[in-house]
């Protein structure tokens, strides 16, 4: 391969690569915020013993779990105003497409662990006199969020990744800006390098410290 590796010509483009990786962080928290939330209300609703709340929140959750993120991302982007007539602005877009999509895998990792909790603990707050609300708030969701928190994490952590998806939709994100950079230098080896190194950075130390309190919780137990 007749090809001269040259990365420092890089170091002119931080500025360009740091203005993507903010938008890509942004991305980032506000979905995995949504994701956190919304997944463990959805939870809920697949739980419920009413068929009319229980079947639309199945619809939803097989919706976003079987299809692909890429067609979710485009259709926000070109479908969303024309159906339901509302106009926002890219990144919300983008925020509401990955979170749903995280919301959706969220939620059947809440409910497994919701079904994990004992049934002892249930009737105990219904002693105490707790209503459904406050038994879900403080009974059942530190006990889920803690069970099921490697995989939440793990979902947050392709949601991260997944963020490279609005690329297409011209949201100048990291990958964009890395696209960017490599059209206009023709060093698409070196850019893209640079861009998955960087995703690696912020994965990687996050995965493994999740492992190693699971594997402190569970030499506790």
């Amino acid at each position: 391969m007749n090809y001269d590796f040259d990365f420092f010509f890089l170091l002119g483009s931080f500025p360009k690569l740091l203005e993507g990786l903010i938008l890509t962080l942004k991305l980032t928290v506000a979905s995995n915020l949504i994701g956190l939330s919304l997944g463990f209300v959805l939870a809920l609703m697949a739980m419920s013993k009413t068929a009319f709340i229980r079947w639309p929140t199945a619809l939803f959750i097989d919706f976003f779990r079987c299809t692909p993120a890429l067609i979710q991302v485009i259709w926000f982007f070109y479908c969303v105003p024309i159906v339901f007539n509302v106009y926002m602005d890219g990144l919300t877009l983008g925020i509401l497409a990955i979170g749903f999509n995280l919301a959706s895998f969220n939620g059947e990792a809440y409910r497994a662990s919701i079904q994990s909790i004992p049934r002892e603990q249930t009737d105990a707050s219904i002693a105490l006199g707790l209503s459904p609300l406050q038994r879900n708030i403080w009974v059942v969701l530190p006990q889920a969020f803690r069970a099921s928190l490697p995989v939440l994490v793990a979902n947050g952590i392709g949601a991260f990744q997944q963020t490279a998806l609005v690329a297409v939709v011209a949201l100048q994100d990291l990958m964009y800006m890395g696209k960017m950079i490599a059209t206009d230098t023709y060093r698409p080896i070196e850019t893209f390098t640079l861009v998955a190194l960087i995703y690696l950075a912020f994965s990687l130390p996050v995965s493994q410290l999740v492992e190693y309190f699971e594997r402190r919780r569970k030499a506790a137990m």
